[in-house]
């Protein structure tokens, strides 16, 4: 199954828990219900980023946009973070309000729409699972959906005492705890879309080790201006200055094509931009050579 097949049956499920869930929550009087149903929407956002990102990266490059559309996946996951916040804020505050004027929800209720709801996240996860170790924005979703049965095991949990203790103050202390769930991960993924727009290294990427492994290459002498970020999901790119000797100057293309194909076999890294000089060579007379792989 193609990567936009698994993502897109991923969000049809959870569009479907996330309806399920809205509307338990709303018969069951459970805010932990419906805050977990927001949780839900996270991933329903994230799919549909992942897609759009999918989607983004088989449209090619125009002058306008020389790198493509990579991140369109970043902006998509900004604007999801705030929509999410914000839902949060709310619940949460409802959260409090309940702890001074209690509601006892359906216990049975809760509990049977949260079973179901774990039931399609773990069959989701198994959608996902069969290529996230090879692809960047599966391992994501796959990630978004552990943290979603998470919570709805939670409520699971929540909804047998309920209805066996009567406690209403359970509730509203489970959306919290859930509310905390997606407060995590919103900032697990504020940070990744700011390191992507600040361009930092990668992660997994050493640049001391990349620039070692340069430097290892025969006939460079010295590694400098090296730079390597990140396009857009699991694409990255590079770009340096490398002080060849002099008699190795007329080798620069068999040396580019080496480290093309080691940083592209090691690091993942597909474009890459390198630029030649020699210590007597002239401002004038720079050779710059340059290797891509879209």
């Amino acid at each position: 199954m193609s990567t936009r097949r698994r993502l897109t049956l991923a969000l049809m499920l959870s569009s479907g828990v996330a309806v399920l869930e809205f509307w338990g929550g709303a018969i069951s009087h459970s805010l932990a219900l419906t805050t977990d149903a927001v949780h839900v929407c996270m991933d329903v956002f994230a799919f549909g980023i992942a897609l759009l990102a999918a989607l983004g990266a088989q449209r090619r490059a125009n002058r306008r946009k020389t790198f493509g559309y990579g991140r369109i996946e970043v902006l998509g996951a900004l604007a999801n973070s705030a929509i999410l916040l914000g839902a949060t804020a709310i619940l949460a505050y409802q959260a409090v309000l309940r702890f001074r004027a209690p509601v006892e929800p359906h216990g049975l209720t809760m509990t049977i729409v949260a079973a179901i709801g774990l039931a399609v996240n773990v069959s989701t996860g198994l959608i996902l699972s069969g290529q996230h170790h090879v692809n960047h924005n599966l391992r994501a979703a796959l990630t978004h959906v552990l943290g979603d049965s998470l919570g709805a095991s939670a409520v699971i949990v929540g909804g047998v005492l309920i209805a066996v203790t009567g406690a209403a103050w359970i509730d509203p202390l489970l959306s919290l705890f859930v509310a905390a769930i997606i407060v995590i991960g919103v900032a697990r993924v504020l940070r990744d879309a700011s390191e992507v727009l600040l361009e930092a290294t990668p992660p997994g990427i050493d640049t001391a080790e990349v620039e070692a492994r340069i430097r290892a290459i025969g006939g460079v002498l010295a590694v400098h201006d090296l730079h390597v970020w990140t396009i857009g999901s699991g694409s990255h790119a590079l770009s340096a200055h490398l002080l060849l000797d002099e008699g190795q100057l007329s080798f620069g293309g068999r040396i580019l094509e080496l480290l093309r194909r080691e940083l592209a076999a090691r690091y993942g890294i597909g474009h890459v931009t390198i630029q030649l000089e020699t210590e007597h060579c002239d401002p004038g007379g720079i050779i710059i050579c340059r290797s891509e792989e879209a």
